[in-house]
């Protein structure tokens, strides 16, 4: 027994001094290789018929499976919504689900489930939206419950007050957390409009007749496109276009609301920041830090005639943004997070309208190191307006916008997303041929010229404990005016965010 013993931990400890040698040994790990040329993308055919009443009908086929996404894009959002009833455009979509003439709420939600269909709706800024994905047997029956929801909502008053009332009991916990109080100050401070969401003050204000009058000024034929993609032909598409909304009639004269919104401040001040923000949220278990811009130039050009091409500027963006913070390697990810280990990400985003776009780089980190992070977001976008961007970089960051782009087209959903943007801004879909190789033709010198023509004077925003970084962000930042906002003062109502003064 003792010598069985004895021989396994001479064993043992063989096997450890072999292992100990390999590692020593190791040779240090080697570059992974450079990615490989963009595959090429096989997209299907866009084809288009309209119908007499005005309606676009798109069809996109994919035979693979036997599933269908139809996608109703309506050309109206909360852009159109006066800021005293910000959120009515998110209302209005969701409220559409909500009963009709003919079936319940309740009763819309059974069917759907027997259906075995996914049905959604909502509204962003430039659009609202009502989607169906179903097998393909079940299309008819689950295409007859959304266009009886689109074209006959009768809006519910039991419906509305439950919807408001989940949405501003939503808005209260949001109201609380630094990540959500930043989109919401950025969206005044910022870029001159109010929330997608809305406010508690906003959303009590919007009743039934303010419901009914933004669905009967935008959801009609001539302001809609229906997408089909998936497993249906053109024939097919047209067939069920004309049966279930041939009867949808456009109003003659309907109202518009109100573009509504704020003036966004074009301060002329050079260098990257151009004002300074915090909001003071005591107690905040984290900070959010973040850098926000205004960009005065859109998606698309149009002429007096109404055509639309999109900018050259859109692909320089998409690049620009998978470098700065389009991912887990992304810049501002490796300094923040990978480097030192003060968030569990950072990323940035380019929010596009027709005649303008807001872009932000942020994150979240302790209260401490939030002077330090602002400090790094603002240094990493000065470096992409000066320092010459290595093409060992920029080949793997146009992959990633490529790869993205090849994913989003495995899906009837992300496919009919990426028509569905094109059709909300007027422009060819033939636009889907060429993406991969106008990408690729993006060059290192038009990102620079992009990221010095387009984000400097910025604003730095940051929503957390100020007591905790105050000082030190005016260490890092000299000589700056920072204006401080404390939360329980803060106003998103009101165009300097401030709680009026009692007379």
């Amino acid at each position: 027994m003792r010598n069985n013993i004895s021989a396994l931990f001479t064993l043992c400890v063989v096997l450890l001094a072999s292992s100990t040698v390999f590692v020593s040994g190791q040779t240090p790990k080697e570059t992974p290789p450079p990615p490989t040329d963009p595959r090429s993308v096989q997209i299907p055919e866009v084809e288009e018929v309209e119908l007499i009443n005005g309606l676009k009908i798109v069809i996109v086929s994919k035979r693979e499976l036997p599933l269908v996404t139809v996608s109703l894009l309506v050309k109206g959002g909360s852009g159109l919504v006066n800021a005293s009833h910000s959120g009515l455009a998110d209302i209005t979509a969701e409220m559409i689900t909500k009963g009709t003439e003919l079936r319940s709420a309740t009763q819309i939600a059974q069917e759907m489930e027997f259906l075995g269909a996914s049905l959604s709706s909502g509204a962003d800024w430039n659009s609202s939206f009502v989607n169906v994905s179903v097998m393909k047997d079940k299309l008819p029956r689950a295409l007859a419950i959304v266009a009886d929801s689109v074209t006959r909502p009768t809006f519910p008053a039991e419906e509305l007050n439950l919807v408001k009332s989940q949405k501003i009991d939503g808005l209260k916990v949001r109201l609380k957390q630094p990540g959500p109080v930043w989109s919401y100050v950025a969206s005044r401070y910022t870029y001159g409009e109010h929330t997608n969401d809305g406010t508690p003050e906003s959303i009590s204000r919007i009743r039934t007749r303010d419901v009914e009058t933004f669905h009967y000024s935008n959801y009609h034929p001539k302001n809609a496109v229906l997408i089909f993609t998936g497993d249906v032909s053109k024939e097919e598409a047209i067939r069920y276009g004309r049966l279930f909304f041939g009867g949808w009639k456009s109003p003659e004269g309907a109202p518009r609301s109100g573009t509504g919104g704020l003036t966004a401040s074009n301060d002329d001040e050079n260098g990257i920041v151009r004002r300074m923000l915090v909001i003071d949220l005591p107690d905040s278990g984290q900070a959010a830090v973040g850098y926000a811009k205004r960009l005065s130039e859109g998606r698309v050009d149009c002429d007096d005639s109404g055509e639309c091409k999109e900018r050259h500027i859109f692909d320089s963006a998409l690049v620009l943004n998978s470098i700065l913070g389009g991912g887990y390697s992304a810049r501002l990810n490796q300094e923040i997070r990978i480097k030192r280990g003060l968030s569990y990400g950072a990323r940035s985003d380019f929010d596009w309208r027709g005649s303008s776009v807001n872009f932000s780089a942020i994150t979240q980190t302790k209260n401490e190191s939030a002077a330090e992070v602002a400090e790094l977001i603002v240094k990493e976008i000065e470096k992409l307006t000066k320092e010459k961007i290595a093409e060992t970089e920029m080949v793997p960051r146009r992959a990633v916008v490529t790869g993205s782009f090849g994913r989003s087209l495995q899906t009837n959903n992300g496919l009919a997303a990426r028509v569905r943007d094109l059709y909300l801004y007027g422009l060819d879909p033939g636009l889907l041929n060429s993406f991969i190789d106008d990408i690729g033709g993006v060059s290192e010198s038009q990102v620079r010229k992009f990221a010095a023509d387009n984000l400097t004077r910025g604003d730095l925003i940051i929503v957390g404990d100020s007591k905790l970084f105050i000082d030190d962000l005016g260490k890092r930042f000299p000589n700056r005016t920072i204006e401080v906002i404390k939360a329980d003062r803060l106003d998103l109502n009101s165009s300097d965010l401030k709680v009026a003064k009692s007379p």
